[in-house]
This record gives structure tokens, sequence and C-alpha cells, in this order.
């Protein structure tokens, strides 16, 4: 009994492995894994920033951890279960950066309307600053989370607007063809140009430029 507790539906494994990158032998362990911290099936916003300050002991990392677990929280109920943790966790640690950089707009921004305002960002740079400390040293222009800012608006704001859009694959129909127009988009084409973005978006404030 205490077996099927800590094992998926085979109808339910099969979904995950369409829906992640994950073998069926991967998401049974991270589910048991899951139990274990979580055994209510259930991970609360308070536990998440728990995790989040154990790995960042030497700053304060609740900020930020509100706001990845805002994006893990697909169905905004305020509580991630195993369904949304592993379909995050399968594109951030083995997603195309496309991905990775499309989960990480959606972070980025709060308000949910489309585009990244540079309020926005620096709210969630400033966050960062403050999980990090004093651990991770800056370059001159990085050196506070307004010059952060300024530096990453500077290279992804191209028509400077001030906002920093996301736009998707858009299918129009034209003599009976489907045609693919893919937009440039900013925010990807920006992070792409800069390194130390593509590091700061994908959640590794450890590494250095």
């Amino acid at each position: 009994m205490g077996n099927n507790k800590t094992r998926l539906r085979p109808e339910t494994l099969i979904e995950l492995t369409k829906q992640t990158d994950f073998s069926e032998q991967e998401i049974q362990e991270w589910y048991k894994g899951f139990l274990k911290d979580c055994p209510s099936g259930f991970l609360s916003v308070e536990e998440f920033k728990k995790i989040y300050n154990n790995f960042f002991p030497y700053g304060d990392a609740s900020k930020f951890a509100e706001h990845v677990f805002r994006t893990f929280d697909a169905n905004h109920d305020g509580n991630i279960d195993f369904r949304e943790f592993l379909c995050a966790l399968s594109i951030t640690s083995r997603g195309k950066l496309e991905d990775k950089l499309r989960w990480a707009f959606n972070m980025y921004d709060v308000d949910g309307n489309g585009f990244v305002s540079r309020a926005e960002m620096l709210e969630i740079v400033s966050a960062i600053y403050k999980m990090v400390g004093s651990v991770m040293r800056m370059a001159d222009d990085e050196a506070t989370p307004e010059k952060r800012t300024d530096k990453i608006f500077r290279n992804m704001d191209k028509n400077n607007d001030d906002n920093i859009s996301l736009e998707g694959w858009q299918i129009k129909e034209k003599n009976n063809h489907f045609i693919l127009f893919y937009s440039i988009l900013e925010f990807i084409e920006g992070a792409k140009g800069d390194p130390s973005i593509v590091r700061l978006l994908q959640f590794d404030p450890s590494s250095n430029n």
C-alpha cells in the first residue's frame, strides 16, 4: 500500500513523459523525492522560500523565490503540485534555450500583460541581488540592480519603449498554404547577444561572466 502511494498511476506517467524530457524512471524518482519533502502532494510558497533560502544562506532569497513560485504555479491556485513542479523543472533544466527564456519571460512579466517593463525587470533583478548577497562579484556597470537593469534594456529594448516584448509564432493562411512567420523576439535575440543575460535568466547567479 505504501509502495503504491509513492508510485504514479501508469496513465499519469505516460502523460508526464510526453509533457517533459524525463524518462519514466526519472519521473518516478522525482515523484518519490517530491512526496518525501511534500507529503501532502503540494508545495506551498513558504516551503518554497525555505528551500531557496537554504541554497542561498548569505542573502535573502524570499522575494526571488516568490517570483519563481508564481511561474511554477501554472494554475495560480497558490500551491505547486507534482505535475507543475516537473514540467517547470523539465524546461529550466533540459529545455532548449528558447524554451528557458520564454519560461523566464513569464517570470519577469510580473503583471502578465505580455511585456516586461523596466519596473518589472528592476523588481526581479533586485530580488536576485538580495538573494546572492555579497557572494557574487559584479562588474562596475552591474554594481547595482539599477545599473544591471539599464544594461539589460540597452541590449534588449531595441525600440526604446521601456518594454520588452515576446511574440510567438504566427500562423497565417495564404493561398491555401500555412506560412509560418517568426517574428524577431526582442527578449530572446537580446539575451542571445549577451551571455550574462542568459546566465541571469537561467537562474544561475552563482557563475560569473
